[in-house]
This record gives structure tokens, sequence and C-alpha cells, in this order.
């Protein structure tokens, strides 16, 4: 279809050298190719010219005085991609290889992810370039209170809602909100993933991984299986991966590794969870400090990867769960996996695995949950987040929980039966694409040419 490709093309002009973005853009119109077939009237309206180009697209410079008392500066951004079904909804990421293409890219995702919850909210994205590793308390503060004081004038409870992602957890939500309440003299939920004292939901921090793990156990037991007794592989070692693990133990699974930007940990006896949560939440340390509690346990270095991919997707295993960042499994990686025999995939992370990789998944008919639906349930807390504070109330964990346990079987039932609907039962990557498109898609047509 000629309109797919001249889109792309069309943003690889207006919008150079960024590949990531263009990664997720392809991914999503070329699983559109069959609903434009059976549903033409979507072209009518340039549906799909105007969801590939953000509302608003915001760009600012961060000054802020580190502990040596030198001035430094970094790029700030916020991206508000789409608000047909609500407010802007998306995380801040704090990261060096952030750039303008990944925020957008990540926006962009946010989009459909955000409509698959079933909730009422719009795509957004934001970050900087910042890179919080070795900065001190008091470096983060400032430089969180100078992010502030640029992007409080674009964001409200009602209008754009950020959230945390890489890089910025409860430390910086607090220093964040401070700064919007200092200027705003408003206390509201601007923001959410804040601390339970002042606003924040019980088991916010724990979604993400937890609804990635729901995922998996709704897409195994659509095949008649189960998480119980499955060795599985964990990426990453922030708050995605730890409550991924978490859950994972509580389902009856024994999870076996993870990683840092350092390098990867194998524990074949299942990684011990109160010791990889001290290392990394309390003394911010690398995973190689495991080592010196639990000798059985080995450590392979960055430097010691295949040159095709990533040593943790290397282990044999049952099922896999990258929860690191964006195209962190390779085609190599995937190959390996499937050779080893693994089942199941769900992603914690955002477009964890490149397209070739995407591609040898949905062949081999696995059990594949896409980061847009499967790590949704971070997003969908957040919301919750949104509605205690609108009430002026907090739930308890149960509630929360079962709500999050009904939304993230609802996503899936709903990619399901589109992938049932468009003739591929097993593509969730395509049942997915197009359930979230139709639902901003059909709110854009009502709401006319904006």
């Amino acid at each position: 279809m000629p309109y797919v490709h001249d889109t792309l093309e069309r943003l690889r002009k207006s919008s150079p050298a960024q590949t990531e973005f263009y990664q997720a853009a392809e991914e999503v119109l070329e699983c559109l190719r069959p609903l434009f077939q059976h549903s033409p009237h979507y072209l009518d309206h340039s549906i799909i010219e105007r969801i590939v180009e953000p509302e608003r697209q915001i760009m600012f410079r961060i000054c802020w005085t580190d502990d040596a008392g030198k001035v430094q500066v970094n790029k700030g951004y916020r991206v508000q991609f789409n608000s047909a079904l609500g407010p802007y909804k998306g995380g801040l990421r704090f990261h060096p290889s952030v750039t303008s293409g990944t925020i957008k890219f990540l926006g962009f995702e946010q989009i459909f992810k955000n409509a698959l919850t079933g909730l009422p909210i719009g795509g957004g994205k934001g970050g900087s370039d910042f890179d919080p590793k070795g900065r001190s308390d008091g470096e983060i503060m400032r430089f969180c209170q100078a992010f502030m004081a640029e992007l409080y004038r674009h964001i409200g409870p009602t209008t754009d809602v950020p959230a945390g992602d890489i890089g910025v957890g409860g430390r910086e939500i607090g220093y964040l909100y401070g700064q919007y309440k200092r200027l705003t003299g408003r206390y509201e939920g601007v923001l959410t993933g804040k601390g339970l004292d002042w606003g924040g939901s019980i088991g916010r921090k724990e979604a993400t991984g937890y609804g990635a793990v729901y995922f998996a156990q709704n897409m195994l037991e659509a095949r008649g299986k189960t998480l119980e007794g499955k060795t599985c592989l964990v990426s990453g070692a922030g708050n995605v991966a730890i409550y991924t693990i978490e859950k994972l133990y509580e389902m009856g699974a024994r999870p076996i590794t993870c990683s840092d930007s350092r390098g990867t940990l194998h524990d074949p006896r299942g990684i011990d969870l109160d010791l990889l949560k001290e290392l990394k939440e309390v003394k911010r340390a690398s995973l190689e400090a495991y080592l010196e509690h639990h000798s059985e346990a080995s450590y392979i270095p960055v430097g010691e990867y295949p040159e095709d991919g990533h040593a943790v997707w290397r282990i044999k295993a049952d099922a896999a769960f990258p929860c690191a960042t964006q195209n962190e499994l390779t085609a190599g990686d995937a190959e390996v996996l499937l050779k080893n025999g693994i089942t199941c995939i769900s992603e914690g992370a955002n477009m964890p695995s490149t397209a070739d990789a995407v591609d040898r998944f949905l062949e081999a008919r696995i059990a594949y949950g896409p980061g847009k639906a499967a790590n949704a349930g971070g997003v969908a807390t957040s919301q919750l987040e949104m509605a205690q504070n609108s009430s002026m109330e907090q739930w308890p964990l149960e509630k929360v929980d079962a709500k999050l346990k009904e939304i993230m079987a609802n996503i899936h039932q709903q990619c399901a039966d589109t992938a049932e609907e468009f003739g591929e039962p097993t593509n969730l990557v395509l049942g997915a694409n197009i359930a979230g498109f139709r639902k901003v898609a059909d709110a854009m047509i009502d709401q006319g040419v904006v």
C-alpha cells in the first residue's frame, strides 16, 4: 500500500536521523494494512498522517550547578503526541542516550499502549540526556528543580501527567513534584509515582513488572499452560525487572537472570530478590557485588557478550522477560532463545526486541507479548493513581492489584480477539496495534480535524 510507504518517507524527511521512531512507526503502520483494506474510511480522514505527527513537541535547555560549583547544561524534552482519549500520559526518562528521536518513539508507542488499557489517557513522553549515575542527591535535586522550572508551564492534572521511567524513580519524582508545587502553589495529581504519604498509589512501583507477568500468564493460559515451574530469563535490574522477578516467584516460576549496564548475572538456583533490591534500590551498586554473597552465581561483563546480541538471552530457559531498554534483544538472540526451547516472551520494556527478532518470534508462533500490551500495567496503575488523587483517597493494595489483573486480562483479550478477527490468532503484535489504533482513530474522527 503506497500510503504506508509514503508516510514513512515523509517522516524520514521531516524527522531526520530518528531511527527508533521510524522503527516504531513502521511496525504499527505495517500491522494496519489489513485494517485499511477492511475499513478504508480511516484513510479518508488522513488519520495516518495525523497520528504520526505529535500535537506538540517541547524542547528546552536545563542549566544547573554541580557540587563543585560548575554550571552544567542538558537538553530537556516533552512530546505531547496525542490527546484524543484524554490528557497526555507517559514517563520521563533521564539517560545520556535520550534524544528527540528516542522521546518520539516512546511517545508514539505510548498512544496505543494507553488506548489498550481502556482508560481515558492520551500518549506523551519526556526526558533529558542527564545521567543520574554517580551524581549526589543534591545534584539530582538541583537538576530536577531546573528541569521542572521549564516543564511546569506545559503540564497539569487534566492536561499532561508525566511519570517515571529509566533514571526517574521515587527520589526524582519527589524532587520534581516539590518544585512543581513550589512554582504553582498547587497540590494536585500532576505527576504519578509519588510517595505513598503524599498522593502516591499503593502498588504503582510494582505495576509494570507485575503486569508483564500477568500478561504472560494470560498468554499461557490461553494455550492451556501456566508459569508455574518455568525457568525464566529477566533482563534489567531496575524497577520493572525487580518486580517482574518478585511476581514470577509468587507465580511459582524461577527467575535466574538479571542485568545492568555493566553485565549479566546468572544464578541457576534463582535470583536472591532481597539481595537484588538491596544492591539496586539501596546501594545502587553493580550486580557483580552479588557474587560476594552467592558463589554459585556467575557474572558476564559486557565485554564478553556475543557480537550479535546480549549474554542474558543465551542462557537456556522456558520464558523470557526483556525489561531493560529498547532493541536489547536481537535476531541472533531470538534464534538462540528459540533453539533453546523458549515458549513465552513478555516484554516489560518498550520495544526491547528488534524488528527482525519480532519476525522470528511470530514465525515460531510462540506466546509473544509486545511491550505496548505486556508492559501497559505501569501506565494503567498511573491512571489509577490519578483517579485516587481526584477523589482525595488512597486505595488498598488488594483493590489496585485486582484492577491491574483485570486490566491486563482485558488487554490480552482485546489483542487476541483482534488478531483472531484479522485471521492471525497467534499474532498479538497485529492485535495490539490494530486494537489500539482503532480506538484512537475513532476518537479522532469523532472530534473532527484538530
